[in-house]
């Protein structure tokens, strides 16, 4: 049973004292560079689960998970769970844990040992919902790299350091709206879905975090541009923040004249800046480029 303050009705869970038994029988310390923070409360996890609205039929995959204090919750609510793991030691120990926590539940349970931004095919049926604890360094990367390559993902639920966390849920003309917002956008309707405090992590990080909801848009955009084309234009217009789109989507277009003709028929001001533009504005910019 859990040693931890707080209480695991299942048993299943991990606590405070189960996390450092483990991760000293394996030798394992957190690393910054792989920006390991381990949860440590299992309140946490199940409210994390509970937001992710996971359902008893959901095929859940998760990034990175550790000594595998979320893997638990996700396997006692979902139909099947895949872990995404790119550490040799936490990989190879993971299943384990696994079996001897939730053994009714082991043969539901599939590991990847690779790196996630890597991955292009998951065993098993297709996933519906991603749901994890990203590690802060590389968290927006592979959290659009998932939904570019899993179209079957409809619901995500994702906890990042709370800076990243607002400038993915930022509307158009916010200070922190850039390019993260706009490509996650492109996919899904993406909202925060609450904080998380330090206290919850082994190591507690010196950064608050947040919950990121994105729900998948039920259509993709129509558009005659493609997603590279797209995207090629919003990383142009925030290369350079302070500058106009003439100017700033210059090299993208051409020249200035081409970028301002391609504004003017996308019905966008030659004078606005990348952020007052929502994610349609920008189709309708990389639609209209010319040649």
């Amino acid at each position: 049973m859990s040693s931890s303050p707080s209480t695991d009705e299942s048993g299943a869970l991990l606590g405070p004292a189960d996390i450092r038994e483990l991760a000293a029988a394996l030798g394992v310390r957190p690393t910054k560079q792989r920006g390991q923070n381990f949860v440590i409360d299992a309140n946490t996890v199940r409210r994390i689960v509970r937001t992710a609205e996971v359902r008893p039929d959901d095929v859940v995959v998760e990034v990175g998970p550790g000594l595998g204090s979320l893997t638990l919750a996700l396997l006692e609510a979902a139909d099947r769970v895949t872990a995404v793991e790119i550490d040799d030691v936490l990989a190879a120990a993971l299943p384990a844990t696994i079996a001897a926590r939730l053994p009714g539940r082991a043969d539901r349970f599939a590991l990847v040992h690779s790196d996630a931004m890597r991955v292009t095919e998951l065993p098993g049926p297709p996933p519906t919902a991603l749901v994890a604890n990203l590690p802060y360094n590389v968290a927006v990367p592979v959290l659009l790299h998932m939904l570019e390559r899993f179209p079957s993902i409809e619901r995500t639920l994702v906890m990042v350091q709370a800076e990243v966390a607002d400038r993915l849920a930022a509307p158009p003309g916010s200070k922190v709206y850039g390019v993260p917002s706009v490509k996650a956008a492109w996919y899904a309707e993406v909202k925060r879905a609450g904080a998380i405090g330090r206290n919850v992590f082994w190591p507690a990080p010196n950064v608050d975090s947040g919950l990121v909801s994105l729900v998948r848009r039920a259509e993709p955009i129509a558009t005659t541009a493609t997603r590279e084309e797209v995207f090629a234009v919003v990383d142009a217009a925030f290369a350079q923040r302070r500058k106009t789109l003439r100017a700033a989507l210059a090299g993208w277009a051409g020249s200035a004249a081409a970028a301002e003709a391609a504004l003017v028929a996308a019905g966008v001001s030659p004078q606005a800046r990348g952020e007052s533009l929502t994610v349609d504005e920008f189709v309708a910019i990389a639609e209209h480029k010319a040649g």
